[in-house]
């Protein structure tokens, strides 16, 4: 459950991973802060993501946490998310934007570049994502997601979510890059760990050493 004021710092963003059941997930959200929940379809078929897409939702929600609905814009507006998250070319982007905007959040990822990333930057998404659904697979952060994210967060208004690596201590990286969020999926879901220890684990690092940012 997160407390009434968040933190004023780097806060995190769960990733929901391929198979992993809805009760993982929920007891994640026990650990303390967390700002958002990001669902992507992960292979699932449209009626099966909505299904489990449901099932979290509400709960999530409940918890004071923002859920965004990865990739399909329908099942977002069906299960009332918080937000969407589209990996498209700009021209797209801006059309997403246009239509839905007004109602939830809009935010976007894929760039590899700057130049990718101030291109979409240019049409005011709420938030861009340096990183890749799954691909945390090392202990560290990926060098290029860690430049990118210090980078945007130093000259661009709009917030940055970085990807942290298959280790919670890995928060810390991202936090000292001036990023206001750092991504968590595998250091949270993966096999053996407790969600809730792990986020818990998380949020004490974060606290301890992730830059405050200015009111």
């Amino acid at each position: 459950m997160n407390d009434a004021t968040p933190p004023n710092r780097c806060r995190i963003v769960l990733i929901a991973p391929p198979n992993v059941p809805a009760a993982r997930i929920a007891a994640a959200f026990d650990g303390g802060d967390v700002a958002s929940l990001i669902l992507p379809e992960n292979g699932m078929d449209e009626a099966s993501f909505q299904a489990f897409a449901e099932q979290i939702v509400p709960v999530a929600q409940a918890a004071g946490i923002a859920v965004i609905i990865a990739g399909d814009t329908r099942i977002a507006g069906r299960v009332r998310a918080d937000g969407i998250h589209v990996e498209v070319g700009k021209d797209e982007l801006a059309e997403t934007i246009e239509h839905f905007q007004a109602r939830m959040m809009v935010g976007t990822g894929g760039a590899k570049t700057r130049d990718d990333a101030l291109e979409l930057g240019e049409v005011r998404p709420d938030y861009i994502f340096f990183g890749r659904f799954g691909y945390d697979n090392k202990p560290d952060p990926h060098p290029r997601n860690l430049s990118l994210g210090q980078w945007w967060a130093d000259v661009i208004q709009i917030p940055c979510i970085v990807m942290a690596g298959s280790d919670f201590a890995s928060v810390e990286a991202v936090a000292a890059t001036g990023a206001e969020f750092v991504a968590l999926s595998s250091a949270v879901f993966a096999d053996g760990v407790d969600p809730k220890m792990a986020v818990a684990a998380a949020n004490a690092l974060l606290d301890e050493t992730a830059p405050r940012f200015e009111d």
